[in-house]
């Protein structure tokens, strides 16, 4: 018999009306979230544990930092073989991002839940933690990594985005595709991630690490504003290969030669950034200007990778190293 702890932090899956207030609200228990299921997988056994309830909208970094240590702590113990995290969609990408980074454990980690919220008669909460508890208790998913488990497919942290607003196949591995599936509880893997987790020992994870989107004739001014209200570190979301208007590059050296590293990011939802275009603030001239590359990794992952790094402490050589091998 599989052993899986159920963790709870709210979301649209546990979410319905709220009578004396407009909207939707977070609030329904673990223990109930589980009676919801039409049927329990069988061969698992499922011990609840409710973490702390909100729309995963209203979450920040130094929640899904406790969060993590609180996975690796139910994991320690040997009786327990996997465990399933019950999350909003907002930011489902994110946290489980931020446990790839920082996790110890190789046991089965798997973020599920819901578009439809469930007051709704064909809410789609029961049915994926139904599946996301087949595929926390596979020996399938051992050493793969935290995963999203959303209308059957399973996708590896790394690479997972929402996709679609509202539709409840809402998850996308772009341009890498879903690591396997679950078809009426039985997993299927199909391949398993190239890259090795970094697992950076984190004391922390630093909250002011901006993120600034890049459009067309934008100037730096909220990168220097960023720089002067207590920044840590910045994130371009850059055109291309890694590209921006006039103005950035001057930035860039002006914050890192103060400590403040900048990542630079794609906008693009395929691709590497690489330093190949020149003049004013091209992908070559920002590098030279101290700016850090994030291979393939999108502007929001990025954000969690240098918040991370700060965390723990890194300097600039070991922050550009940790990018080089994402």
């Amino acid at each position: 018999m599989k052993q899986i702890t159920l963790l709870a932090t709210g979301g649209t899956i546990a979410s319905a009306e709220n009578k004396t207030s407009a909207g939707v609200t977070a609030g329904i228990k673990a223990e109930t979230l589980l009676q919801s299921l039409h049927s329990m997988p069988d061969g698992i056994e499922v011990q609840v544990e409710n973490f702390e309830a909100a729309g995963s909208y209203a979450l920040d970094l130094a929640t899904i930092f406790r969060l993590t240590a609180r996975i690796d702590a139910v994991l320690a113990d040997p009786k327990i073989d996997g465990v399933v995290v019950t999350h909003g969609t907002d930011t489902m990408e994110e946290s489980a991002f931020l446990a790839w980074l920082m996790l110890r454990t190789d046991k089965p980690v798997v973020f599920t839940g819901a578009q439809r919220h469930a007051g709704q008669p064909d809410t789609d909460g029961p049915r994926n933690i139904a599946d996301a508890l087949s595929a926390a208790a596979s020996d399938a998913l051992i050493g793969i990594g935290p995963v999203v488990m959303f209308e059957g497919d399973i996708h590896g942290a790394r690479y997972v985005c929402k996709a679609h607003t509202s539709r409840v196949d809402a998850f996308r591995s772009v341009g890498h595709g879903k690591l396997g599936e679950v078809d009426y509880g039985d997993v299927h893997i199909y391949q398993r991630p190239a890259h090795m987790r970094p697992q950076i020992k984190a004391s922390a994870v630093d909250p002011n690490v901006e993120l600034i989107a890049i459009g067309m004739g934008t100037r730096p001014h909220l990168m220097a504003l960023a720089g002067e209200h207590g920044a840590s570190g910045i994130v371009l979301s850059a055109f291309g290969r890694g590209n921006a208007p006039d103005g950035f590059a001057a930035e860039t050296q002006r914050l890192t030669q103060k400590g403040i590293p900048v990542v630079v990011a794609s906008r693009c939802h395929e691709g590497r950034t690489r330093a190949v275009y020149g003049n004013d603030s091209g992908g070559v001239s920002l590098v030279a200007k101290g700016g850090i590359l994030a291979g393939d990794l999108s502007a929001v992952k990025a954000r969690l990778m240098l918040a991370t790094c700060l965390g723990a402490g890194c300097d600039l050589a070991e922050i550009k190293r940790l990018f080089a091998n994402a």
